[in-house]
């Protein structure tokens, strides 16, 4: 049976399960539940801390896990992301008092406080700066008004937490971080129930970016139409029962949905039609 590692809060937790259930998995419908048997599916899932799960997957003692990146990295954990899922998207940074520091090369001898040290003192060695790094739990925000820190580093989304504390963003961006599945660093490429997990996922991915198009066509545009809508190997095109018209079915990517139709009907293309994929194998 496989066992697998599924946050049990916090911002991917939700979007995980919800994956995994559009996935065919059963899932918890109670926070307490720490441990569910998918038994038609083969699959255990475990509930567990999200900073936890690298260090799980890593020991061997669970197969898979879905947490973040950038907790990944954190945890020093001998785990690699093995799937991008595309969602709980974020971007770690400095940030400190205006006129403080230009950027991470004016932070010799300073303090940084983060909840991600593993990140950061492995930042600051590659880039040769000698400064203290102090861990904080939670929001770190207010560690410089506090004096416990002259930066701070953390996860940034709109910056307006940053500004609210009067702290400015500096130098680029340390990572991006996204939910990711994760497996132990040496585990085998080809285990069997793995590949099986990570093609329902990238299935559930490809359902979520692309609808079917389906539109009624004249021969002689055809091949114009076919430029606007070349599917992932080909369209299917079947003749319609009024001469000189076909239909046309493909895949279009769900963000160019509208602009294509608006093209294909100034074409001459009618009866253009999307309807959402549930479920796809590639």
């Amino acid at each position: 049976m496989l066992r697998i590692a599924v946050p049990n809060k916090g911002a991917i937790s939700g979007p995980a399960m919800a994956m995994l259930h559009e996935a065919g998995y059963r899932q918890r419908k109670e926070s307490k539940e720490l441990v569910l048997v998918d038994p038609t599916n083969e699959v255990e899932f475990f509930y567990l801390r999200p900073r936890d799960i690298a260090i799980y997957v890593s020991s061997g003692r669970l197969d898979i896990g879905i947490t973040g990146r950038d907790l990944l990295l954190d945890s020093g954990a001998e785990a690699e992301e093995i799937l991008q899922l595309g969602f709980a998207r974020s971007t770690f940074r400095y940030a400190t008092k205006p006129g403080t520091a230009g950027g991470p090369q004016d932070f010799g001898g300073m303090t940084i406080a983060t909840s991600y040290e593993g990140i950061v003192a492995r930042h600051l060695a590659d880039i040769g700066v000698d400064a203290s790094v102090v861990h904080l739990d939670g929001a770190v925000e207010t560690a410089i008004e506090l004096g416990v820190a002259e930066v701070i580093a953390d996860v940034v989304e709109t910056g307006t937490s940053m500004r609210n504390a009067g702290l400015e963003v500096v130098g680029e961006p340390i990572m991006t971080s996204e939910a990711v599945v994760i497996r132990r660093k040496g585990a085998p490429d080809d285990e069997p129930k793995v590949q099986q997990f990570l093609r329902r996922l990238q299935g559930v991915l490809v359902a979520r970016s692309y609808v079917m198009m389906d539109y009624d066509c004249r021969v002689e545009h055809l091949e114009r139409a076919v430029a606007l809508t070349p599917g992932l190997e080909s369209p299917t095109i079947s003749p319609l029962h009024h001469e000189g018209w076909v239909a046309v079915r493909s895949m279009v990517a769900s963000k160019e949905a509208q602009r294509i139709m608006d093209d294909l009907y100034e074409l001459g293309a009618r009866a253009i039609l999307t309807t959402a994929i549930h479920a796809c194998r590639l």
